[in-house]
């Protein structure tokens, strides 16, 4: 699955984990909302939950190859806001899951970009991209 996030540049980017995975070619940043593909959008905010239906059928507003494709917003969570969000596709927010980085471990929801992604990618089937992204961490293995 293709992975691309929406990069504000607002936090440490030592700890940045969007910027890491883009070194490593597992995902690809973008400065403007405008230069993001359409794809499934995981939005804290979003009313629907990500199912695995979600890949299966896609939405039925939106082009069959949106379902192949996962956007984040990568932003510090002190500035993120509702309004941040305005990227193209459906937006999902994901179930209960539990930090296991460093700064947020432990605190439901406070996921960084790379928790988000390897969250989105179990639930929607593609487990072993999950783990390869989650490889480039010490922590990932949490």
């Amino acid at each position: 699955m293709e992975l691309h996030v929406r990069y504000e540049g607002d936090d440490d980017p030592e700890k940045c984990t969007a910027r890491k995975l883009d070194r490593f070619d597992l995902a690809t940043l973008h400065r403007t909302a405008r230069a993001v593909p359409p794809g499934i959008v995981l939005d804290p905010f979003a009313d629907r939950a990500l199912s695995p239906a979600d890949r299966e059928d896609g939405d039925a507003s939106q082009p069959a190859v949106v379902s192949d494709r996962l956007v984040a917003l990568d932003c510090s969570w002190e500035t993120a806001e509702r309004e941040a969000f305005d990227l193209q596709g459906p937006h999902r927010s994901l179930p209960f899951l539990v930090a296991a980085n460093p700064v947020n471990y432990g605190t439901a929801f406070r996921l960084t970009t790379v928790e988000a992604f390897a969250g989105a990618l179990i639930i929607l089937g593609e487990r072993e991209q999950a783990e390869r992204i989650l490889s480039k961490f010490t922590w990932g293995a949490t």
